[in-house]
């Protein structure tokens, strides 16, 4: 009688599950950890090769003698005031509406601006207005919704190198689903596309059917399901990209 068997870290399960389940997890949690920690800290330094650019805007908006009046719980690294008019580059950096644009208009760029603090090329300005913000009429707020929109139609559709994709990637997809699952956001056609997305990739995980099996390959077979997860995670934010400059160019035409 044979004593030798197979032996699995846990009974009932593959070892290869529990390995792609490490994996996983070995990713995810720090892409969470990365994601939370650059979106909940408030501190934001203005970059080196940024200061003579921003301490003329900075003098240019304080010139203005605009009163702070909103505790928006950020400070603009611009004026060095508290946020007004929030406005969110695509590398996830925010800045008072009027301090970006001021900063924009006024530099000597020959294309799109490079963001103050981590000089990466800003191609898409997002609206970070609080709601007391979002409900109010004033001719400041249509100034720079106004300029915001010409930034984006003019930028927004620019090239740009993959490691850029995935940069924007955390910054772009919290925009999409906020106004996913907001009333007046994004229009049914594009919430159609990003449901179809998802629908795609639960059919791709539950088929049986799988680029490199789990089963032949073991915790390789799911790099493929990585792969797939981030290539529709891009797309997402490719259709957010292009309904942000179809709005833009709406707003132009009006």
């Amino acid at each position: 009688m044979s004593y030798l068997r197979s032996t699995h870290l846990v009974e009932g399960f593959g070892d290869e599950v529990l390995y792609s389940i490490g994996a996983f997890l070995g990713i995810l949690v720090p892409m969470i950890v990365y994601i939370v920690n650059r979106n909940s800290d408030n501190v934001q330094n203005i970059h080196p090769d940024s200061e003579e650019n921003v301490l003329s805007t900075r003098e240019r908006v304080r010139a203005s003698e605009r009163v702070r009046t909103n505790p928006g719980g950020i400070d603009c690294p611009v004026c060095l005031g508290n946020t007004q008019y929030g406005t969110e580059t695509n590398c996830g950096h925010i800045f008072c509406g009027t301090c970006i644009t001021t900063y924009w208009q006024h530099g000597t760029w020959l294309g799109a601006v490079r963001c103050p603090v981590c000089r990466q090329q800003v191609t898409l300005l997002l609206v970070h207005f609080t709601e007391e913000e979002q409900s109010q009429t004033s001719a400041e707020k249509t100034v720079i919704l106004n300029k915001i929109a010409d930034y984006n139609r003019r930028f927004s559709g620019e090239p740009r190198p993959l490691m850029d994709y995935l940069r924007d990637l955390p910054t772009l997809l919290r925009h999409a689903f906020s106004e996913f699952f907001s009333v007046g956001g994004l229009i049914w056609m594009f919430r159609v596309r990003i449901i179809a997305i998802f629908l795609a990739a639960l059919f791709y995980f539950i088929s049986p059917l799988d680029i490199i099996p789990e089963a032949v390959f073991g915790i390789l077979g799911f790099l493929d399901d990585l792969f797939v997860l981030l290539l529709l995670a891009i797309y997402i934010s490719i259709i957010y990209r292009n309904y942000v400059q179809s709005r833009a160019n709406n707003a132009q035409a009006q």
